[in-house]
């Protein structure tokens, strides 16, 4: 008599607990015994802790050109920086392509500073964007217009984030081929590629680190 009262009793408890779980509440679960198997923790991939994963100092990614070193208010110097690329027609009409897909919005597809937002002063823009082809920016070199699309000047934003320092050596370019009436043309697939790298003295100092990755 006394075993059975105790299955009873076990019985009773046990459908006691099964009912209350079939009534809990899914929204509101219990406590986890073991949180960080359900919940991973996030982690930034340049904290110290995982310092060990930054690449290696001083090296560059295969297939990329070397680091950009002047900083933004070295204009003067950006105007010496030579074209590190050995262009040929067909980068020129890559450099054209992204031109228009990034610049020709303000600048115009014939970088005359009549795009779209402007529009002959009927657009959104009260200003008409700076004439990459005639006036005083023509003379910009390829080296100030690269310096230029990589930190930016004056309304005009950086776009060292949207383009790789390849294609913002095209771009600039293939502006210059087509300043003053494209008198520049011959002069930009010219490019020696023995001093294509050189720079202004004081912009050869190492610099720690790219100051392009901030983009």
């Amino acid at each position: 008599m006394k075993r059975t009262s105790n299955i009873l009793i076990a019985a009773a408890l046990v459908s006691g607990a099964l009912l209350s779980a079939c009534g809990k509440n899914n929204r509101k679960p219990g406590s986890h015994y073991m949180p960080d198997m359900v919940e991973s923790r996030a982690y930034e991939f340049y904290s110290e802790r995982l310092s060990t994963m930054k690449p290696v100092e001083g090296t560059v990614k295969r297939g990329e050109l070397l680091p950009y070193h002047l900083k933004a208010a070295d204009t003067a110097l950006a105007n010496a920086v030579k074209n590190p690329l050995i262009l040929n027609k067909a980068d020129l009409e890559e450099g054209k392509r992204l031109f228009n897909i990034y610049c020709g919005i303000c600048h115009g597809t014939k970088a005359d500073g009549n795009g779209p937002l402007y529009n002959d002063g009927k657009g959104p823009y009260v200003a008409a964007p700076a004439n990459l082809v005639s006036g005083a920016k023509a003379s910009y070199t390829e080296g100030r217009l690269f310096h230029v699309m990589t930190y930016g000047f004056n309304a005009m934003g950086s776009y060292a984030s949207q383009l790789d320092r390849e294609q913002r050596w095209k771009i600039a370019a293939y502006v210059r081929s087509i300043q003053n009436g494209g008198a520049n043309a011959s002069t930009v697939l010219a490019s020696d590629s023995t001093t294509a790298a050189s720079v202004a003295p004081a912009a050869t100092a190492p610099a720690a680190q790219d100051s392009t990755a901030k983009h």
